[in-house]
């Protein structure tokens, strides 16, 4: 009713202002449409008509600018619906994944990716649980097409590199992580990662240049010595990778660099003695090793320096050094063990059989102990004795003898290493004259590196095969 009265009012309005302008101005104006045709108006005509023209343009602009910005509000709209929908699947997703219900996680994730392919999150967790399911194909694909979307995305970045690794596509994932300091070059995830895929291809040099950066960064104190012992390591595998090659100064120079960082890295000690024997030096390698021994008392030492001085043709100065260790430290059953050991290799069976035979019931034995006490009891015609070994040896329920173990992992070989092959930690082997095999074997960690166990010649094993 309101604006029917105001319609009827504002036309009033016009009405008397039209019938008092056009008194005011009489007569006629032509208003030419071509130059033929024309139209008569009087001038206050001619004003109420342009009045409308350009009521009718305003009229029209602001309808045109109305109806933009209803379409936009309306697409804005659908889009936002459509983001809340993809956050809401995608958010889901993420909450049923942890709850291990894997198929309806990736069903989740499709879903979001259906609504919205370039949806990068989604992409990343869907990829993530690929490459678990090590379905690395389908994992590089999805993490590539994140790629496309954000470029610059470091947590994208992680992922694809992980993904090559999986895939064993170590240059590629090498070249992502170096995208990745690229962009941050103090990431310490990705330099980490490429350290380790160096070491993993035993790129000793290239492994030991990241591990120097590594150790620039800002790390906490229990991180800081754990890189610092990798450091010692790959200085060490630097060094014997040059003796490998004949680069006898480098080997030295690497060598001497791990012995720097740890006076206990006994790996660089039994390297440079190797370095030496190459060289032509072997009565030096011989007082440096024995050096050692007096510093480390570590049993390993004795089994190079058995097999050296053997090499040698000098059993009398070996037999020297155990005799002189077990004077120190008489109550040590592996001294005994080893020595006894040496006696048998030596033929000398009524020392072997005097000292293994005092081992008897003070010690749980091994295999290899009972088949070493027949042989002896063979020899000395004892063949009751000699049988009631072998009933040991035959039914022990324990694996047989093996020289080293290592101290962190529990992997046992027949071989040294200064690099244990299961974990890839240095110097961690330890001389084991009593192997307790009546456990299971640790089980395989997937996590760790692996590792190649690259004896150095002449410390396989300290003793021959009984």
């Amino acid at each position: 009713m309101v604006h029917l009265l105001l319609t009827v009012f504002v036309i009033i309005v016009v009405s008397v202002l039209y019938g008092y302008f056009h008194e005011l101005n009489p007569g006629s104006i032509t208003l030419r449409l071509s130059p033929t045709a024309g139209v008569d108006l009087s001038p206050a005509s001619l004003v109420l008509i342009s009045m409308a023209a350009g009521a009718l343009l305003v009229t029209l602009l602001v309808g045109i600018r109305e109806a933009k910005f209803f379409i936009l509000n309306w697409r804005s709209l659908r889009l936002r619906r459509r983001e809340e929908k993809v956050e809401a699947l995608y958010r889901e997703g993420t909450h049923t994944y942890l709850s291990k219900r894997i198929p309806e996680a990736i069903a989740l994730f499709q879903k979001a990716l259906a609504l919205d392919p370039h949806h990068t999150d989604s992409l990343l967790w869907l990829g993530n649980i690929h490459r678990a399911e090590n379905n690395f194909t389908e994992a590089i694909r999805l993490h590539r097409k994140a790629r496309s979307i954000a470029e610059h995305n470091i947590e994208v970045l992680l992922a694809l590199a992980k993904d090559l690794e999986g895939a064993k596509r170590f240059e590629e994932a090498l070249q992502t992580l170096q995208d990745i300091l690229k962009l941050d070059p103090a990431n310490l995830t990705a330099l980490t990662g490429k350290r380790d895929l160096y070491t993993r291809l035993e790129k000793w040099s290239d492994a030991l240049e990241v591990q120097h950066r590594l150790l620039k960064a800002n790390l906490s104190e229990p991180d800081q010595r754990t890189e610092n012992s990798t450091l010692v390591g790959l200085t060490y595998e630097v060094g014997r990778q040059m003796l490998e090659r004949g680069h006898s100064d480098k080997a030295r120079h690497y060598f001497r660099g791990a012995m720097k960082r740890n006076k206990q890295f006994l790996p660089a000690y039994i390297g440079l003695g190797e370095l030496l024997v190459r060289e032509g030096k072997t009565k030096n390698a011989v007082g440096i090793l024995e050096k050692v021994y007096a510093k480390t008392r570590n049993i390993i030492i004795l089994h190079r320096l058995e097999e050296l001085y053997l090499e040698m043709g000098e059993p009398g100065e070996i037999l020297r050094v155990y005799q002189e260790a077990i004077r120190q430290d008489p109550l040590n059953p592996v001294l005994k063990f080893y020595l006894g050991k040496l006696y048998y290799r030596l033929e000398m069976v009524d020392e072997a059989f005097d000292l293994l035979s005092n081992l008897e019931g003070t010690q749980e034995h091994t295999t290899d102990f009972h088949k070493i006490m027949a042989n002896l009891y063979l020899r000395k015609q004892q063949m009751d004795l000699a049988v009631e070994e072998l009933k040991k040896a035959l039914g022990y329920k324990k694996r047989v003898v093996v020289p080293y173990g290592c101290t962190h992992c529990q992997q046992e070989s027949r071989e040294w290493a200064g690099r244990c092959p299961q974990c890839g930690l240095w110097n961690t082997y330890v001389a084991l004259p009593w192997v307790d095999g009546s456990s299971s074997p640790p089980p395989q960690n997937d996590g760790e590196l692996e590792a190649r166990s690259i004896p150095y010649h002449g410390l396989a094993s300290p003793f021959e095969t009984v």
